[in-house]
């Protein structure tokens, strides 16, 4: 950030903005309408949100699930409100759950999700977002470490559970059908299609519907109604609410720990931003992106809610025609993606411009969106690109790239093509040297943020927690400027930590699944540049003996989800290392310095 009356002469908007708020240079950037702080919202929980959402939009459609097939299930903001409250009554009368017990989630997005995730919200209980398409091994590590004791799980993953359950602290599985909330009819047509494809395997263990879970709850629903009592206090605004494991600055993955309280400041900080452009209730929103992903966790399926849209779910976005359907019968008004998402659809033959006739903008992030992807979207769609920066220990959004409605378009308000954007209202942000000192506008250095969507901690890591956080402050790890126009770029990234389609992946956890190869002696993992993903992950491997790539990326496939796998393999007589043994990454992504 840049210090008050610091280098404020060489930019008129750092002079502008200082007679306005010394503290806050970036602030003249913001559109007429946005405020310095964000407004309040008049909810102590996350719980009381969504009951807020319901009580505005009651009968209006929620959440439609959209098949390849083009078959929809729909659920309304009163029927979620009440079919999650019968699953808070679950949880804690049920199962008879204590407060801040975790519970987690491992679906793709369906109907089921908004149910179970504002359900356990409402019990005071804590969120796990788990990714589907983990190995037996990551889920097991992720539910070791978090100590959930409810799992949620769809019925196509059934040989993980039986696989992975059993070893850890999870006493009760639910599990769901992607044919749940469907009509009779539909329903049973999907539920024989799949039973017959034989892509639902067999669980050999206890468990219990979603189904069966929702009508126990909705009996201690009804009989709390009828008796007038609130079986249980609610949750405060200090209240964990979300565990989402991300890398912090040592790459093995941890879970931030973001409070009631973080996840609502960033949902009005998201209100304070979008409200001169969004209509609330006139929207429809496109979810590609899974919600167990912190960006579309807190914007497609919190904010979504909040603000009335129809959210309209994807539950598996490969091949890319299985979004035929969802574009073809609904017109939608905003979505979130990634530049992998914006530069592959306008390659698919069916994607037309005219589906995209409504649609006010999409919501970048995850990974940099490519100026070329960007200009390419935006004049094939005529619909804006709205980049922003964030992670996962800020809930996530942390900058946001300006726009105004001009019509049925969105349009921005000063070039910016390339940068993230200006912290969020109730945002501080500065760049500081190695001595973590804030430097001038123009100069380079880390990238930290202070602000109420800021995690708590990371979950049982004190150690990594007081590295990351100091003294209100948090360390991204990420290397950034600001540029003239009062812009954050991004620049680079302390963190060794690799951006694949918007997903983290880790060059340790990569490493040690590689290092488990009977054959390899040794072995170092970094990114590198591809035009598809933003980055790939390429592997050096030292072996005792011939090692082929099929073997090895074969060995990986086992133990890592495809998108951590390597796409790359170099084999060298030895790893590059500093004086203390540490592979020197900085010269592995030189390769004409290696000896192979």
């Amino acid at each position: 950030m840049v210090s008050n009356g610091q280098r404020a002469d060489r930019h008129p908007i750092f002079l502008k903005a200082d007679a306005l708020n010394t503290q806050k240079p970036w602030c003249s950037g913001y559109p007429e309408g946005v405020g310095q702080e964000a407004t309040p919202l008049p909810y102590a929980n996350l719980g009381q949100f969504v009951r807020g959402a319901a009580q505005r939009f009651g009968d209006k459609k929620a959440e439609t699930l959209v098949l390849p097939n083009g078959m929809e299930a729909s659920l309304t903001f009163r029927e979620i409100d009440h079919l999650s409250d019968a699953f808070a009554c679950y949880l804690r009368q049920s199962l008879k759950l204590a407060p801040g017990t975790r519970v987690a989630i491992l679906l793709p997005n369906a109907l089921a999700y908004p149910i179970c995730a504002f359900g356990i919200l409402k019990a005071g209980c804590v969120v796990v977002n788990t990714n589907p398409l983990y190995t037996p091994r990551e889920l097991d590590l992720q539910l070791r470490d978090c100590e959930a004791e409810v799992l949620v799980v769809l019925d196509h993953f059934g040989d993980k559970v039986t696989s992975v359950v059993p070893g850890t602290t999870v006493k009760t599985v639910v599990v769901t059908s992607i044919a749940d909330f469907f009509p009779l009819v539909p329903r049973l047509l999907i539920k024989g299609k799949l039973k017959l494809s034989g892509k639902i395997p067999h669980i050999s263990m206890p468990v219990t519907t979603l189904m069966r879970a929702l009508h126990q709850g909705g009996l201690h629903l009804a009989k709390n109604k009828l008796m007038h009592t609130q079986a249980w206090p609610e949750a405060t605004r200090e209240d964990l609410a979300l565990l989402q494991y991300t890398g912090g600055t040592t790459g093995t993955s941890k879970g931030a720990m973001l409070s009631h309280g973080n996840m609502l400041s960033n949902l009005e900080q998201i209100q304070e931003i979008t409200k001169i452009y969004l209509t609330p209730g006139e929207e429809t929103l496109m979810t590609v992106l899974p919600m167990y992903h912190v960006i579309a966790f807190t914007i497609n399926l919190l904010f979504g809610f909040h603000t009335g849209s129809h959210n309209i779910l994807i539950p598996n976005p490969r091949p890319l025609s299985n979004l035929r359907a969802a574009f073809k019968n609904h017109e939608t008004t905003w979505m979130t993606a990634v530049n992998t998402l914006l530069k592959a659809l306008p390659n698919e033959p069916w994607f037309r411009p005219e589906m995209t006739r409504k649609m006010l903008a999409v919501f970048a992030g995850g990974m940099q969106t490519h100026p070329s992807v960007l200009q390419r979207w935006e004049e094939f769609t005529g619909c804006l690109v709205i980049e922003g920066y964030g992670l996962s220990e800020a809930s996530p959004l942390v900058t946001f790239n300006a726009a105004v409605r001009t019509g049925t378009r969105l349009g921005r308000t000063m070039k910016q093509v390339g940068g993230v954007g200006l912290p969020l209202p109730s945002t501080d942000l500065r760049i500081v040297n190695d001595q973590d000192q804030p430097v001038g506008q123009g100069e380079h250095g880390e990238i930290e943020v202070r602000g109420p969507q800021v995690m708590l901690g990371y979950w049982k890591q004190p150690e990594e927690s007081a590295r990351t956080l100091k003294d209100g402050w948090l360390r991204t790890g990420d290397v950034g400027c600001f540029d003239a126009e009062g812009y954050l770029e991004i620049t680079d990234r302390k963190k060794d930590m690799i951006i694949v389609s918007g997903f983290n992946v880790f060059p340790n956890e990569v490493e040690a699944c590689i290092a488990l190869h009977p054959d390899v002696a040794d072995v170092a993992v970094v990114g590198v540049p591809n035009e598809d993903t933003g980055e790939a992950v390429q592997a050096y491997v030292v072996s005792h003996k011939a090692l082929s790539v099929e073997d090895i990326r074969a060995h990986c496939r086992r133990l890592l989800v495809n998108y951590k796998v390597p796409t790359h393999f170099s084999f060298l007589t030895e790893i590059p290392k500093n004086a203390v043994g540490k592979a020197l990454r900085r010269e592995l992504r030189t390769p004409t310095t290696l000896r192979t």
